[in-house]
C-alpha cells in the first residue's frame, strides 16, 4: 500500500489512536516556533489538521497541503476558516500550489516518507520570502535506526508505511545547497527524559 492509500485509511482514527510521536511533534512545533512571528504559512502535511489550528491562531493566511483527501477531510471538518486554503497536491512533483511568497514552510511527519531531499529544500526555497523559516518535525532518525517506522492497525493487522532514514547531516546539507541554513536544532524525548532515545527531530532553517 502507497503512503496516500495509507493515510486515507488511518484517517479516521488518526487523531483518536495512541501516537506519541504524533502528540509529542505538535508540542515540539508549538515551542520551536513560539519566537517567530511570520504572517504567511505554507504547511506541507497539514494532515488532520492538529498543528493547522495552531497556525491560524499566528499567522494571517495559511496553505495547508496534503496528499491524502482523507486526512484533509478531517481538517476541514475542524477548519471553516477563510484565512486557511486547503489543497490536495503530491509534493514529489513541480510545486504548483503556492500563493506567492511565506514567511514560513513547515513539514510535520512528512520528509520521512520522501527519499530526494533535494527537490523538496529546492521547491522550498523558491516559495520563501528572504529571511523566511523553515520548520522540520520528523521522527527522530535514532528512532528510525531502532526501528520504528510510521504504522497503524486495522481488522487486517498492522500497516507499516514507507519510509526513508534521513540522517540529521542529509538534511542540513541538502538544504545548504539552497540557501537555507540551520538557525536552531532540537530533540524531543518522551516523557522528557534525556536518558532515552529522543523521539522527535526539530531543525528550524533560514532562508539568507
Amino acid at each position: 500500500m502507497d503512503t496516500k492509500q495509507a493515510y486515507n485509511l488511518w484517517a479516521s482514527h488518526y487523531d483518536s489512536n495512541d501516537n506519541k510521536t504524533r502528540d509529542l511533534e505538535a508540542d515540539a512545533l508549538r515551542t520551536s516556533l513560539a519566537g517567530i512571528h511570520f504572517k504567511t504559512c505554507l504547511e506541507i502535511g497539514c494532515g488532520t489538521g492538529k498543528n493547522t489550528l495552531w497556525f491560524q491562531e499566528r499567522a494571517e493566511y495559511i496553505t495547508a497541503i496534503d496528499q491524502s483527501e482523507g486526512m484533509m477531510d478531517k481538517a476541514k471538518e475542524k477548519i471553516s476558516s477563510s484565512r486557511v486554503l486547503f489543497k490536495q497536491a503530491d509534493i514529489t512533483k513541480e510545486w504548483q500550489f503556492q500563493d506567492g511568497l511565506y514567511d514560513l514552510v513547515s513539514f510535520s511527519l512528512v520528509l520521512e516518507h520522501i527519499d530526494n531531499l533535494d527537490h523538496i529544500f529546492q521547491q522550498v526555497s523558491k516559495s520563501l520570502h528572504p529571511g523566511g523559516y523553515v520548520y522540520i518535525g520528523e521522527l527522530h532518525p535514532f528512532k528510525q535506526y531502532a526501528g520504528s517506522k510510521a504504522r497503524f492497525d486495522t481488522a487486517a493487522g498492522t500497516e507499516v508505511l514507507e519510509c526513508f532514514n534521513h540522517h540529521i547531516s542529509d538534511f542540513i546539507q541538502s538544504a545548504r545547497k539552497f540557501g537555507l541554513i540551520v538557525e536552531d536544532l532540537n530533540e524531543y524525548f518522551d516523557d522528557n527524559d534525556r536518558n532515552g532515545i529522543p523521539r522527535i527531530l526539530t531543525i528550524i532553517l533560514k532562508k539568507v
